[in-house]
């Protein structure tokens, strides 16, 4: 079947000194409030007597991620430029200590520790995978420190200590399923990396699809950095579902597309819809291989304002002109503009002042406007489906009606009653 293209309608644990990720918090369907155990908070060394302060920015700059998460490093810089340039935070500068989380959940929590304990940063900008995610978490909350996460998830969780600027599923899985179901898709197989994330959003693609007449023809994983897809593209060829659904991270997408194509599956005759895959990728799958195919967000570079124009135009000055912009990066480059306007309105650092003050927090971002919620730290976002071209850019072929409220537990839908129990 063919889509229309053309529519728009109403998108490791660390324990008190001990650094281990277990197999149970990483494989976990993460359905629990991250922050209801809490324990005694260390005591923060953040410096702000002077005329600086000091921020972390924690991504993988190698291994399998990278393709990815570098991009998001550049974005963290960019509004921290900005910032700096603009006269800083509370009239400080702010200056960024860098780590690479080389795309391992066991280092991500060595340089959440490090970050926190040594470098006395006032947050931590960064983490991709779920996994790297949960083996932070307990970092951040028995250090009382706070991590602002910039990548849609799986949902189910949230953390005193997390602001998640990226989308929770009902801001980008569910309007991409809503999306698929209005235009016909009886029929769905799904792919994904053998983690948290994939794991779990597919329980919740399953439940959605039970209550919605779709049938799930098939459900594959494959470790991270996997790159030999000729068994479970042969599955889903002679499965004949009417699309796939992908959660596939990192570089395992450039061997999932290459083979895809190479067995003569097309868009038109068995589309794709990927939750992790943005103008960054594109360029490594190779356009040629990933033409038509599409993608569920919350930004593309092509979205056509005042505020993302500029946005694009200051991200390739300072990158370089071939370097697109992608939803992740944009969403850590609003992460750093949050941060900053909570502390102002709060008129402090401290961590419990930014919680207190965070719930209707704004910013006029590149994707549209956005708002913390006080509750669960997640914000506002419109979903958005796109569409990507033979230039490499991803165009929006359908937009939800406005900014969707975050709700991560899926409360307001029947069909998810029991998921995050």
């Amino acid at each position: 079947m063919q889509l229309p293209t053309r529519s728009r309608m109403s998108r490791s644990a660390l324990a008190a000194g001990s650094v281990l990720v277990t197999t149970s918090l990483l494989l976990s369907a993460c359905g629990s409030r991250a922050s209801d155990t809490e324990g005694a908070a260390a005591e923060s060394c953040v410096d702000t007597s002077g005329s600086t302060v000091k921020v972390g920015s924690l991504n993988s700059l190698s291994g399998t991620m990278a393709i990815s998460e570098v991009t998001v490093r550049d974005a963290i810089k960019l509004a921290v430029d900005e910032i700096n340039a603009a006269g800083g935070v509370m009239d400080k500068q702010i200056q960024i200590v860098g780590e690479d989380g080389a795309s391992e959940p066991t280092v991500f929590a060595e340089k959440a520790e490090k970050l926190i304990s040594s470098d006395c940063v006032a947050a931590v900008f960064g983490g991709w995978t779920s996994s790297s995610r949960k083996a932070m978490l307990p970092v951040f909350e028995s250090n009382n420190s706070l991590l602002y996460y910039p990548v849609q998830y799986e949902g189910l969780e949230s953390s005193k200590n997390i602001f998640y600027t990226g989308a929770t599923t009902n801001q980008q899985i569910v309007p991409a399923l809503d999306y698929l179901k209005e235009k016909g898709v009886k029929s769905l197989y799904l792919v994904g990396s053998d983690y948290v994330f994939p794991q779990t959003a597919n329980r919740i693609i399953k439940a959605y699809a039970g209550a919605n007449g779709i049938e799930i023809k098939g459900e594959d994983y494959t470790p991270l950095g996997s790159t030999d897809f000729s068994t479970i593209v042969n599955k889903v060829r002679t499965a004949d579902a009417d699309a796939v659904f992908n959660t596939l991270n990192g570089d395992s997408n450039v061997a999932f597309f290459r083979e895809y194509k190479n067995v003569g599956l097309t868009p038109q005759a068995m589309p794709v819809v990927s939750v992790s895959i943005a103008e960054e990728e594109v360029g490594g799958i190779g356009v040629q291989n990933i033409t038509g195919q599409l993608t569920a967000w919350n930004y593309y570079q092509t979205i056509d304002t005042p505020v993302n124009k500029k946005f694009v135009e200051a991200y390739k000055k300072a990158y370089g002109e071939n370097k697109p912009t992608s939803d992740p990066m944009e969403a850590a480059y609003v992460s750093v503009y949050l941060w900053k306007n909570t502390v102002e309105k709060a008129k402090s650092f401290d961590v419990a002042a930014i919680q207190e003050n965070a719930g209707g927090v704004t910013f006029d971002a590149p994707e549209g406007l956005v708002t913390i919620d006080g509750e669960n730290h997640h914000i506002t976002k419109t979903a958005r489906i796109g569409e990507i071209r033979a230039d490499g850019l991803i165009y929006t072929v359908w937009e939800s009606d406005g900014p969707i409220q975050p709700d991560p537990y899926l409360k307001t839908y029947p069909w998810a009653a029991g998921l995050s129990g």
